[in-house]
């Protein structure tokens, strides 16, 4: 079947114009397949953004290639209208052939107010929707989002007639990886307003927000147990953790339908999955294989056990295949984390070694698709981050929004993001009242501090900040210029590395400015330092990271900067991964970078005369990397250490380094 994507490609021959200008406002051409189908055609994308930045890249990656008669098909890429080319510098136009494209000309009988608030991943089963249920006439607003509500998400509002419709709709909403829209989630709100059975609800409140809806379930569950219990399965229960009935933070009905056939089955998989928390209660005989089982903490059984041979089942039965989007990987790193995190913290060694098997028949997978995919990542846009460089243009749009004020964002160097789950778990048990939105986003390749930190920092690809690419010297300067680009002063922005331990408040107040600093940039090293000094692999790992964190720095910064009005956010520049030995290059000073997991050279060739001598070892492309910057990384669980050492380290393509957390905290309502 036709796609959207051939409409846009069939204006892009080969070598008919070595530069063409392309007006993009809703960011159509770096949609993550369309980027990789015009790559596979030959052509480059660049977007013309920060105009200094885009000179710098056009003169010094194209121009100069193209004055030593290399022919290459450039395309420039405007978020601009197309009557607003005149803002390109003039040889650009007069060098360049000029395109448009817009949601509008592909999808003419949608409203394109509502259509362009939409995901561009949803552009495929929309296309398709329009193409099966093709309306006779041009929807208005209202009209386009009941469409889109019905053909991408399922929910027809007119067939919720009761508490069980509801609670399926919005779990089949909520627990799927298609996000639903602010403008579609008030336009169901506005329909489903209109009936009397949900007058209780919280609908503004869980409809919106995925967090909110499952905390709304959270403090249901334990009332449904109490009412369900039964001589076969749980008498008198009581949770020693939730509120009692009267004592809700969102308003609605005391009793959800858990126990419905329809609404079993997801319940099961959020409790699986980490998003419902299992509560104690006294007395309970659950039989085995009870639905029930895993929302109920039983002390005398080994139910952790349970939970990570299940998890371990879904995971090895669904693994990853080719044609993944980025959203289907953070996702399954997420799900992914959530084992880990319970394998190494259970000191299982069938368990630890079942997870070596699974990690390595990810990656593999994995390797071969960020060879593939890797390059059409870097100029999504930043509306929901997929790289860490996004992160930065991510938080300047939001500190555009009246609503946020102040920003704080906390880097924790070389944070994996199975540790985020280990440290997510003792946050929480330290203050009851924190919430944290979670996501992933991609590093950059290579995973060194060097690169994805300052990228970071400067919300920009390294391929900016060559002369500062070996070291991190430069951060601070780096974030500093990126949000005086954005309309603040330097005295607006804040800056420190080597946060560890000690009293967070001590160093805030030194730091920031009363009334002035509006933007923070916060680095703790502490787990990088205890990665480069680990001889106990991940679950030392683990162990460490846990008895630092219950020390409670990190829990007193996260409630200091939220007492003091800053929206936070937290991130790491890359994960790390426990690997074994298989031989250290001899190769004197070529090698400009000699890690434990990536070696740099400055020309290809020599790369390939040390990548001959390592079978297991990969030529990383330099994608959005300076000039002479070629990586050669490690793949696996192998380091270019001596054979027999085993080490934990980061540098390489594996998933434990590349997907890293992004997490926004927040004070629980009530």
């Amino acid at each position: 079947m036709a796609s959207w994507r051939d409409r846009i490609l069939d204006a892009f021959v080969p070598q008919v114009s070595k530069l063409t200008l392309v007006a993009d406002p809703d960011c159509l051409l770096t949609e993550e397949r369309l980027a990789l189908a015009l790559r596979e055609r030959g052509f480059e994308l660049i977007e013309f953004d920060d105009p200094v930045a885009f000179r710098y890249a056009y003169e010094s990656s194209y121009r100069a290639r193209w004055d030593q008669g290399v022919q290459t098909d450039l395309v420039v890429i405007l978020r601009l209208q197309d009557a607003e080319f005149e803002r390109l510098p003039y040889d650009l136009l007069q060098a360049g052939r000029p395109l448009s494209f817009n949601l509008g000309e592909l999808f003419p009988r949608l409203s394109y107010p509502v259509i362009e608030t939409l995901d561009r991943s949803l552009l495929d089963a929309l296309y398709a929707a329009q193409a099966s249920a093709s309306p006779d006439d041009r929807l208005g607003d209202n009209a386009t989002k009941d469409f889109i509500l019905r053909h991408l998400f399922g929910v027809a509002a007119e067939l919720i007639c009761n508490d069980v419709d509801l609670l399926r709709a919005l779990l089949r909403l909520h627990d799927g990886q298609r996000v639903l829209s602010a403008t579609l989630a008030q336009r169901l709100i506005q329909l489903l307003e209109t009936r009397t059975d949900f007058e209780s609800w919280p609908l503004a409140e869980i409809v919106p927000d995925a967090e909110a809806f499952f905390a709304f379930l959270q403090e249901r569950w334990p009332a449904f147990l109490r009412q369900h219990a039964t001589a076969d399965r749980v008498q008198d229960a009581a949770s020693t953790s939730q509120p009692p009935e009267t004592g809700f933070s969102y308003a609605g009905p005391t009793l959800l339908p858990f126990d419905h056939q329809d609404i079993r089955v997801y319940i099961d998989d959020l409790f699986l999955e980490g998003r419902l928390a299992p509560v104690a209660v006294q007395g309970a005989r659950v039989a085995a294989g009870s639905w029930m089982r895993s929302g109920i903490i039983r002390p005398e059984a080994d139910d952790e056990a349970v939970r990570i041979a299940r998890l371990f089942e879904r995971l090895e039965r669904a693994l990853p295949a080719p044609d993944w989007r980025h959203g289907d990987w953070t996702a399954c790193a997420l799900k992914w984390a959530e084992l880990a995190a319970k394998v190494y913290g259970g000191q299982r060694s069938a368990d630890q070694v079942r997870l070596g098997a699974l990690s390595e028949a990810l990656n593999m997978v994995f390797g071969q698709w960020l060879r593939q995919h890797y390059a059409s990542l870097i100029n999504l846009p930043p509306t929901q981050p997929v790289m860490l460089h996004h992160v930065a243009r991510h938080l300047a749009r939001r500190l555009e929004d009246a609503d946020t004020q102040r920003l704080a964002l906390i880097l924790v160097d070389g944070l994996a993001l199975d540790q985020w789950v280990s440290i997510r778990q003792i946050l929480q048990q330290q203050d009851a009242g924190l919430l944290t939105r979670e996501a992933a986003v991609f590093a950059w390749i290579p995973t060194l501090t060097s690169v994805s930190r300052q990228a970071l920092f400067a919300g920009k690809p390294p391929l900016y900040f060559p002369a500062s690419i070996q070291s991190t010297h430069r951060e601070e300067a780096l974030w500093k210029q990126f949000w005086e680009s954005h309309g603040l002063s330097r005295l607006d922005v804040a800056y420190q590395r080597s946060l560890r331990d000690g009293d967070p408040a001590q160093v805030l107040d030194a730091l920031v400015h009363p009334g002035k600093t509006r933007v923070l940039g916060l680095v703790v090293d502490k787990v990088d330092k205890i990665m480069h000094g680990m001889q106990l692999g991940a679950a030392g790992m683990h162990s460490q990271i846990k008895q630092w964190c219950h020390g409670g720095f990190l829990t007193s910064l996260v409630g200091k900067l939220l007492a003091d009005g800053y929206e936070v956010w937290l991130t790491a520049d890359h994960g790390n991964i426990e690997c074994d030995g298989k031989g250290r290059p001899s190769e004197g000073v070529i090698a400009e970078t000699r890690g434990e997991r990536v070696r740099v050279y400055p020309t290809p060739e020599l790369r390939a005369q040390v990548a001959d001598a390592f079978p297991f070892a990969r030529e990383w492309q330099p994608v959005g990397l300076p000039a002479g910057y070629f990586p050669l990384v490690a793949g696996g669980h192998d380091a270019f250490v001596e054979p027999g050492d085993a080490i934990v380290g980061h540098g390489g393509v594996a998933i434990e380094e590349v997907i890293v957390p992004l997490v926004k905290f927040e004070r629980r309502a009530g």
